[in-house]
């Protein structure tokens, strides 16, 4: 992967608990960690020896948007211009769901259009993310 051209955001809904911004973050880092693993730096230790575990080599930055914003990125994100970017996306049917079981039974049978999107990763090609994305703002 040629980190110069790759580019990585988040798309979170501002309108959101504070809570469940910062859910929504770590679900999406943590999907993002296991489906790109090349992208986490190896371990490093500090002056005294201690270990910390690698983190991601590149920045990702958090921008804004509101539920409808993140809906259309999604939905043009199953374009087959933008199928080689790694996408994930969490809902308020995966909020609310207590087990992955449930999870899973749920999403089956739930239909795209009623999802409400909490946030939303996209990773690729700097030009195609910077198309999705160029003109939104930080969250702050």
């Amino acid at each position: 992967m040629n980190l110069q051209n790759e580019k990585c955001v988040m798309i979170i809904d501002e309108n959101l608990p504070l809570g469940i911004i910062a859910n929504t973050a770590a679900i999406m880092g943590i999907t993002l960690g296991k489906n790109m693993p090349e992208v986490v730096g190896a371990d490093v230790h500090d002056q005294t020896g201690n270990k910390h575990l690698g983190i991601i080599e590149f920045p990702v930055p958090i921008l804004k948007g509101d539920a409808a914003a993140i809906k259309a990125i999604r939905e043009k994100l199953y374009n087959p211009e933008f199928q080689d970017l790694t996408v994930v996306d969490f809902s308020d049917l995966a909020q609310s769901c207590k087990t992955y079981d449930e999870f899973l039974t749920k999403m089956a049978a739930a239909p795209e259009a009623e999802l409400r999107y909490f946030g939303i990763a996209v990773c690729g090609a700097k030009k195609k993310v910077n198309k999705l994305t160029g003109s939104m703002p930080l969250l702050r």
